[in-house]
């Protein structure tokens, strides 16, 4: 401060960069998760910051795909933010948590390899928790527009005629 007193706590940039210099994948806060990488952020409501990012790498775990943004993941588990289905959601991430304690590991975030994180999702894949997240994340993350184009489909195409004359019998990739 200018008077030469101390600041209390992190600001916002202190937060920011410690958590990049310590290669981490999201920053959780007060209230917030935001990409170490990336230019998104989100509240959560009913949700701990940390729950919320440990769904988002849970989301990447189950669905990976290399050319698609966390923000993207973070729209589709965003549904899982509400007063409703908030506690099975914590009680959920703290028995993947405990799994990856199993491991050797402080919680899931902190697994580094993506194989290590996928094994720690097998040993749980039959849990009522798991099946809700997978299924979920079929139209969570596949119905949002703004990621259809990243995979190549243009949309529904019967308003434009159908497929037939639009790129149906296009096999160039034979």
């Amino acid at each position: 401060m200018k008077d030469g007193t101390p600041r209390k706590g992190l600001t916002r940039r202190d937060l920011l960069s410690r958590s990049i210099a310590a290669g981490a994948s999201f920053v959780v806060g007060a209230g917030f998760v935001a990409s170490a990488d990336g230019a998104w952020a989100m509240e959560s409501a009913a949700l701990k910051p940390q729950t919320m990012a440990t769904l988002i790498q849970m989301a990447r775990d189950i669905y990976p795909h290399d050319h698609i943004g966390d923000q993207y993941y973070a729209i589709a588990v965003k549904g899982y933010d509400t007063e409703e289905v908030a506690p099975a959601i914590e009680m959920g991430i703290a028995a993947l948590d405990a799994a990856a304690q199993g491991k050797g590991y402080a919680d899931y975030l902190s697994v580094g390899w993506e194989r290590d994180r996928v094994d720690i999702l097998r040993g749980m894949e039959e849990s009522p928790f798991f099946q809700q997240i997978r299924g979920g994340l079929v139209t969570g993350l596949y119905n949002q527009k703004a990621v259809w184009p990243l995979f190549g489909y243009e949309g529904e195409s019967y308003s434009q005629g159908g497929y037939v004359d639009r790129g149906f019998n296009d096999i160039n990739w034979l």
